[in-house]
């Protein structure tokens, strides 16, 4: 059972934070390269932050470096992307991914951010 679940998303004005979970089963966060994309209607999905296995490297698309940190919890099998200062062009639903032997997706969890 190769599982992603993301949590955290919501609502929130801007300038606000939020903090995104993806909880992983059936593998080890630690072992494989985790991404997270986004994607908005009529749009492609977008590849935002990804953060590789075994030696920490991350990187980052422009438009979020400085805002969005990723980062993993091994102890807890977990990916999270901490995002700050956000703006209402970040709204979008945002997807965990895992590079196995086969792409993974979590189901979405969207982010809405107003004014």
């Amino acid at each position: 059972q190769v599982q992603l679940v993301e949590s955290g998303g919501g609502l929130v004005q801007f300038g606000g934070s939020l903090r995104l979970s993806c909880s992983a089963s059936g593998f080890a966060v630690a072992t494989y390269p985790m991404s997270w994309y986004r994607q908005v209607p009529g749009k492609e999905r977008e590849l935002v932050a990804t953060i590789n296995g075994i030696v920490i490297s991350t990187n980052y698309t422009d438009s979020v470096k400085g805002r969005f940190t990723i980062s993993r919890d091994n102890a807890n099998n977990r990916v999270h992307l901490q995002m700050n200062s956000l703006r209402p062009e970040d709204t979008a639903v945002y997807y965990c991914h895992a590079r196995l032997w086969v792409d993974k997706w979590g189901q979405g969890t969207l982010v809405a951010v107003s004014s």
